[in-house]
């Protein structure tokens, strides 16, 4: 119907009709917004959005910052763990102020340099928060689609293992996973050396996070399945005979991009806080892995003579989260077409 609505308003103008000799202006942009997916519409309303430019620029600095972190490292002349005893004083406190050689100072009472430990400790966060959100997205995207889909006894039972997770204390089993997997793959921490150690408690980070992240993208996939699952294309798709597996990736799972898209773009900075908050309760990531949450912890003694030493780290998790939470607000306003920005 549309493209002959739009010809009897050119015959109306006495334009011409044929695609070939039709004006170009705003008829041929509406043409080519009616081609668009979607999601292409989204992106491109995501292009326009200056705040999602900016905060996803500094999203990717942080990105390099942690990729060339070795090389950022070795321009300044330093790495993250050599001890400059002799830039201490007898009390712990630095005899030096920032400067060329050590570009954020040292750090109090082991001499480490702190822009070195700065670099490096943005891995440990993008990579913990990167990979969390990867494996609960897919988990819960897999399960989501599945229970909504199939019905039945699948989903009373893939919805009560939803709700039994989303039910348990997350902090207490953080807590706990840790210790049970040294004791079982380290066993006396005493006689083992300290990189072992904070291996298996980063490696367990994730473990944990991820049990727990899962649960909540799942429920949301589900209610979306169920609306879309009684669709017409859907029920096109059952009659012709198309395999369960084709029907739930090629025809449903497109249709669900806007809110996975949503949740990777809300979950991203929330785990990157966790890990940290984690960390700073002595729960998460350990020496000698530079982290962001333990340079806060080992800072809250030494803030009044060195304020550096704590408000790096704090400016570098505050100004990523927040651009990561704005950016989650550009998407999600993106993505939605009752919005019109």
């Amino acid at each position: 119907m549309e493209p002959l609505i739009e010809e009897a308003g050119l015959a109306r103008k006495g334009e011409s009709t044929d695609p070939i000799t039709a004006p170009t202006g705003e008829s041929e942009k509406k043409v080519d917004t009616r081609r668009k997916s979607p999601t292409q519409i989204a992106l491109a309303r995501l292009r326009k959005d200056k705040i999602a430019v900016i905060c996803g620029s500094i999203f990717l600095f942080f990105v390099l910052i942690a990729i060339f972190a070795p090389l950022l490292a070795k321009l300044e002349g330093q790495d993250p763990a050599t001890l400059n005893q002799n830039l201490i004083d007898q009390y712990g406190y630095p005899t030096i102020a920032p400067n060329g050689e050590h570009w954020f100072g040292i750090e109090p009472r082991l001499g480490r340099d702190l822009f070195a430990r700065w670099v490096y400790g943005a891995r440990p966060s993008l990579i913990v928060a990167g990979s969390v959100t990867v494996i609960t997205t897919i988990i819960g995207v897999v399960v989501g689609l599945l229970a909504g889909f199939l019905g039945g006894w699948v989903d009373r039972i893939l919805s009560w293992v939803i709700d039994f997770v989303l039910s348990l204390p997350y902090l207490l089993f953080a807590i706990a996973v840790p210790a049970a997997l040294l004791a079982v793959f380290v066993g006396n921490t005493e006689n083992v050396a300290n990189d072992e150690v904070a291996n298996v408690r980063f490696y367990s980070l994730i473990l944990v996070l991820s049990f727990f992240g899962w649960a909540s993208l799942a429920r949301l996939i589900r209610g979306e399945v169920l609306g879309l699952r009684e669709r017409e294309f859907i029920a096109a798709a059952k009659v012709l005979g198309v395999p369960t597996r084709k029907v739930l990736f090629k025809e449903l799972l497109p249709n669900l991009v806007a809110p996975i898209v949503i949740s990777v773009s809300m979950a991203l900075p929330a785990y990157i806080v966790t890990e940290a908050g984690l960390t700073y309760l002595g729960v998460g990531l350990t020496e000698p892995t530079p982290s962001w949450g333990l340079t806060i912890y080992a800072a809250q003694n030494w803030y009044r003579a060195d304020p550096l030493y704590l408000w790096i780290p704090v400016a570098a998790i505050t100004i990523l989260v927040l651009a990561l939470s704005l950016l989650g607000d550009s998407i999600r306003d993106a993505f939605d077409p009752r919005t019109r920005r």
